[in-house]
């Protein structure tokens, strides 16, 4: 369960939150939310621990014509949320930003990747723990790569423990269920107390400081 909430407060957490809905169904069957139609924009792939948290950092930012929450990096093709969240698919919970590389660089992206995740966590994000919500970023081409790679270096001695978010290659994307798609815009209550509840923003404020988030 992402909050780890204290007795007194389940009660409030259950009826409130309605923690993760219960609907049942595969996500896309696309491995990629992106079409054809798009060729003039790129894609970057993050996974920062819970997916409906990354969406807002990337939304808001001038060049990013959307973002998608799914599943990456797994052994499953078109998984579901209940069979990513039993830890057995080896997917992570990601998000697919696509952007316009004439309007804003993947170093710029990578720029706010990094100051809405912990690095220095390597078992979860936040209240979020296992291996669904591990920080990674995921590369499509060499370019790629070697930014990501430049940026995680020039954090390196930032921290007294080490960075240990993964830089890894894309895998197939699977688009998460439509009720964890813009979850923070269609339920505003239910996320801003969930985002509260997990420490998520004081904890990227120790780390960051006036860049957090």
């Amino acid at each position: 369960m992402r909050i780890l909430l204290s007795t007194t407060l389940l009660a409030i957490a259950l009826g409130l939150l309605a923690y993760r809905s219960p609907e049942v169904g595969l996500a896309g069957g696309m491995p990629s939310s992106v079409s054809a139609a798009d060729e003039h924009l790129a894609v970057a792939t993050f996974a920062g621990g819970c997916f409906w948290c990354m969406e807002p950092p990337f939304d808001k930012l001038p060049g990013v014509r959307s973002t998608t929450s799914g599943y990456t990096g797994g052994h499953v093709p078109n998984p579901s949320y209940e069979m990513v969240s039993d830890g057995n698919t080896g997917h992570v919970e990601a998000v697919e930003v696509l952007y316009d590389p004439a309007q804003i660089s993947y170093a710029q992206l990578l720029d706010v990747f990094w100051h809405n995740v912990d690095p220095l966590s390597g078992d979860g994000q936040f209240c979020d723990r296992g291996p669904t919500y591990v920080s990674a970023i995921f590369y499509r081409d060499d370019e790629q790569r070697r930014l990501a790679e430049d940026s995680k270096r020039k954090l390196e001695g930032r921290f007294s423990q080490p960075i240990v978010t993964k830089i890894l290659p894309a895998a197939a994307f699977y688009p998460a269920e439509e009720y964890h798609q813009g979850y923070y815009k269609k339920n505003p209550i239910r996320y801003t107390f969930y985002r509260s509840r997990c420490g998520r923003d004081a904890r990227l404020t120790s780390l960051w400081g006036a860049a957090a988030h």
